[in-house]
């Protein structure tokens, strides 16, 4: 074998490439041990995450793919509307260009490198005078101007692998508007408090220090990375207001793995393998990401794809590995731009099991959240909390356990929204004076005096797995019991007395064109349809496909109950966003109830 580099600044290596020069069934062998290793396939050596010969042939089958949405008469890639991150395609596409490797047949293309130079001219001519532009999505909303991030740091990433066979005058003319983003960028992101987005620009910005030789850059982006390191909980997770931000966490560790790549800044190490424990405690056995401890993003189904962040200590490694047998039985593909930042940047080497899938509990260190597996069941239980925050993208603390089976996947949770009350684990008093106005583009998301429906404290019970909750003054509890191999059970209890203003809210993810039914005899398939029943119209128990779960007579039924989409600006939801919730009042005497939930 044969080890092909790329070299970066300074002529460190940035890539590593095996090329194996080996015949017949010996080359066959080492081929199927690269492919094992690179997906994580259970075998004598999978102690060790290797991926990068694998990763050339899949990344090269993928550039026909990118090159497909450029416009060669524009300079433009993307479909649609048109949006500054579109040129984002000039990095995996200077990626491939860069790569010499002889199964490569891009490296050093000259019309590659032309749709690259004219894709970096489209991003100057939509610059604004200060260097931003538009921040435009693709359902043509405009959300002010701005450095963004994702695509300066692709920029200047592609800028850094093709500069030395750039013509002259268009290197300039890069450099000259490059230079005029990051001089905003340092004056203005890296003066802000510690969030996602500045992260991504210090990255950006240490990159850009080392290609312009501007030790100016590097030490501000250094004195930032600094900063975001230094805020991460000892649990593994950032905060960007109260408790984790569990999505976005993603985004810290890419930030962060790949300044890391860039500077060998050994400071922010210890900050990656603990978000790498971090992550790999909070994702569900199928892959998915839990959200129930998430301060900004609900629940999205589908196996996560750890990024190049994760390459950078063994346990990341690991969870790399099973992420990536999960997605190679599912016969997913991996992304172009993915491929290019785990064969530029990433780490092969020792892969540590993460922490495990099997019978057990995680409990975060600050004793605010825990998880519990336990044969085909998973749950978690959050004990977050904080006041209702007039800010769209801090949602509220509002829906605190989710239920997951092996077969079913999440059954009950899908995390927080704003202004939709029926989304909470309990509330006090009318649900009916919080709610969303369609078209209103600037809300009020606080609630009306004497109305709660995020608990004013939360912790999790010294008796089992469980929450004690206080709601102003209402004290409740919630309680999983997933004991029971075929059974998991649910306990909302009131118990404060003399109180019938407390209800508690039972969220079913929908499962669009699953068929339901209920022991009345009603029946018919998920659709955008609304559905409503009174309680004791269902009968004893609900079904959703193959959960079922009981009812007792006092419970209600409505689907869908909307969220307030914050990525929206008039908040507008489509019904596949919705959940189904079981309303179960307090009154009459009721303090107590108990609700099995059985899957096949």
């Amino acid at each position: 074998m044969r080890i092909v580099n790329i070299h970066g600044m300074g002529g460190s290596p940035m890539i590593s490439l095996i090329e194996s020069r080996t015949h017949g069934r010996a080359a066959h062998a080492t081929f199927f041990v690269l492919v094992a290793l690179a997906f994580g396939v259970a075998t004598a050596h999978a102690d060790e995450l290797r991926f990068k010969d694998q990763f050339l042939d899949e990344f090269v089958q993928r550039i026909p793919d990118v090159l497909k949405t450029y416009d060669e008469s524009t300079g433009k890639f993307g479909k649609g509307i048109w949006i500054c991150r579109d040129q984002e395609a000039i990095y995996p596409l200077a990626v491939a260009w860069a790569i010499e490797n002889p199964r490569n047949p891009y490296y050093h293309d000259p019309k590659l490198l032309e749709a690259i130079l004219a894709g970096g001219d489209v991003l100057i001519a939509e610059q604004t005078p200060k260097g931003q532009w538009i921040f435009r999505k693709k359902d043509d909303s405009t959300w002010g101007d701005i450095y963004m991030p994702w695509t300066y740091s692709r920029w200047i990433r592609a800028l850094s692998l093709i500069k030395d066979a750039m013509p002259p005058a268009r290197r300039v003319k890069w450099e000259k508007a490059l230079t005029l983003g990051f001089d905003g960028i340092v004056a203005q992101e890296l003066k802000k408090p510690v969030q996602n987005i500045p992260g991504h620009d210090a990255m950006a910005t240490y990159l850009a220090g080392k290609v312009f030789n501007r030790p100016d850059y590097c030490e501000a982006a250094k004195a930032y990375m600094k900063k975001v390191v230094d805020a991460q909980s000892p649990d593994g997770f950032w905060s960007e207001h109260s408790g984790p931000v569990v999505l976005y966490g993603f985004v810290y560790v890419e930030e962060v793995g790949l300044y890391y790549a860039m500077s060998h800044d050994e400071y922010v190490l210890p900050a990656l393998e603990r978000a790498a424990r971090f992550h790999a405690a909070l994702t569900y056995p199928d892959g998915s990401r839990v959200e129930t401890i998430d301060e900004r993003n609900g629940y999205e189904g589908g196996i996560v794809t750890p990024n190049v962040g994760f390459t950078f200590s063994p346990v990341g490694r690991g969870y790399v590995q099973r992420q990536l047998e999960m997605k190679r039985r599912a016969k997913q593909e991996l992304g172009a731009d993915w491929l290019a930042s785990y064969l530029l940047y990433g780490e092969e080497g020792e892969a540590a099991p993460p922490p495990a899938q099997g019978d057990g509990r995680f409990i975060t260190q600050d004793r605010q959240a825990e998880t519990i597996r336990q044969g085909p069941w998973f749950a978690c239980l959050s004990g977050y909390h904080v006041d209702v925050q007039q800010n769209r993208w801090i949602q509220d603390r509002q829906n605190l356990v989710s239920l997951f089976h092996d077969k079913a996947g999440v059954i009950i949770g899908g995390g927080n929204t704003k202004l939709q009350p029926r989304w909470s684990t309990f509330s006090v008093g009318d649900v009916k004076l919080l709610s969303h106005t369609p078209g209103d583009e600037n809300p009020k998301f606080t609630p009306p005096a004497g109305f709660v429906h995020v608990p004013t404290d939360a912790k999790l019970s010294s008796d089992g797995a469980g929450l004690d909750l206080d709601y102003g003054g209402a004290k409740c509890s919630v309680s999983v019991d997933i004991s029971d191999l075929n059974r998991a059970k649910l306990i909302y209890t009131l118990k404060s007395t003399d109180r019938s203003d407390v209800a508690a809210h039972v969220t079913l993810l929908p499962r669009l064109k699953a068929s339901w039914r209920t022991a009345s005899g009603k029946h018919g398939k998920l659709s955008k349809d609304s559905i409503e029943l009174a309680p004791g119209e269902a009968g004893e128990w609900f079904q959703l496909g193959d959960v079922r779960i009981s009812l007792p007579p006092q419970a209600s039924i409505s689907w869908p109950v909307l969220p307030h989409d914050q990525y929206k600006k008039d908040g507008a939801a489509e019904a596949q966003q919705g959940r189904i919730v079981i309303d179960l009042p307090f009154k009459d005497g009721v303090d107590r109830y108990e609700l099995d939930v059985t899957a096949p």
